[in-house]
């Protein structure tokens, strides 16, 4: 919880001061793809913030309305961040560009001496400014930002990774149940990738003249931003709806239950994730029948904590005993 709370904080702090930059930028550029990026930067830092709610929810004690806790918050506000901030950011880029595509014009910045106009907003760039060099500059500040979040987020996903003993990211993308350092490792990456399709679009504007590049770079970064916030949407939802451990974590743990002491079978057999990392147990066990209850109990005993010591997220383990 401690390394996904720094993570968090690492990319809102870099978010935020993106932001500021790349509006500035857009200001005194008028570009579409810098503007594309602002939006990006915006939502980003929106994003830390439910992030952040979400973790301080998820820390509160268990109560009679629920007795498993809070852990779940963090799954509702990763897919809020992922449906709802990350979707108008991507959607809003993608109007952006397509409407500086069809609209014309002489290119993605203002004339000297021409206003660039956003919302009740009108800001004259001074004659002298060079407005590529000022997406340059900004793009690249921007880039040295996203990289120290995205090594923050990526150190602790790594952790996780060799805890596990996860093969690589796509295993880690679709097994874990920390929501929150996965959705900030992906905030971070398509972050990264959104400015350096902003600074090709500048690029090959400034190589040719010509502004449609700069366009079509705020029409990509848009795509981009929908298309990741369907996958999280995604992965979001599975753990919402109460998905099970990996089918291959789940049969381990059953195995511990049906090869213990006493055990003839394992009648039925339930995992379920109620938070990051929280895991509750369920299962109906048929044991000897000469065993007595106080046997019994301790057979269950000794099974949570063999349990345990194979999966520490495992927060409680509930096993009824059945007769065959």
């Amino acid at each position: 919880m401690a390394g996904s709370k720094s993570v968090v904080l690492a990319a809102l702090v870099a978010n935020g001061a993106i932001a500021v930059l790349k509006f500035f930028g857009f200001l005194l550029t008028g570009s579409a793809a810098m503007l594309s990026e602002t939006y990006h930067s915006l939502s980003d830092t929106g994003n830390q913030v439910f992030l952040l709610i979400g973790i301080r929810y998820s820390d509160r004690a268990r109560d009679r309305r629920h007795p498993f806790g809070y852990g779940k918050s963090q799954f509702f506000y990763s897919f809020l961040v992922s449906v709802f901030l990350f979707g108008i950011a991507g959607w809003e880029s993608l109007k952006h560009g397509y409407s500086q595509l069809t609209s014309g014009g002489h290119g993605g910045g203002p004339h000297p001496g021409e206003a660039v106009e956003f919302l009740w907003i009108s800001f004259t760039p001074p004659a002298w400014l060079d407005p590529l060099w000022v997406n340059y500059t900004v793009l690249l500040g921007a880039f040295v930002f996203e990289s120290w979040a995205l090594y923050k987020a990526r150190t602790e996903m790594k952790r996780q990774m060799n805890a596990n003993d996860w093969g690589g990211y796509r295993e880690a993308f679709r097994k874990t149940s920390d929501t929150t350092t996965l959705t900030a490792l992906t905030e971070d990456t398509i972050a990264l990738l959104g400015i350096v399709i902003a600074l090709v679009g500048l690029f090959l504007e400034q190589q040719t003249g010509n502004p449609f590049f700069d366009r079509v770079s705020a029409l990509l970064i848009g795509i981009m931003l929908m298309g990741f916030a369907v996958a999280l949407a995604w992965e979001n939802k599975r753990l919402l709806l109460g998905e099970s451990l990996p089918k291959d974590e789940e049969d381990e743990l059953r195995a511990i239950v049906a090869d213990h002491s006493g055990v003839v079978d394992v009648l039925d057999f339930r995992t379920v994730y109620f938070g990051p990392g929280q895991v509750l147990v369920t299962g109906d066990v048929a044991f000897e029948p000469d065993l007595d209850a106080e046997a019994i109990d301790a057979r269950i005993t000794d099974i949570q904590d063999a349990l345990r010591e194979v999966n520490d997220g495992i927060d409680r383990v509930y096993l009824e005993t059945e007769t065959l």
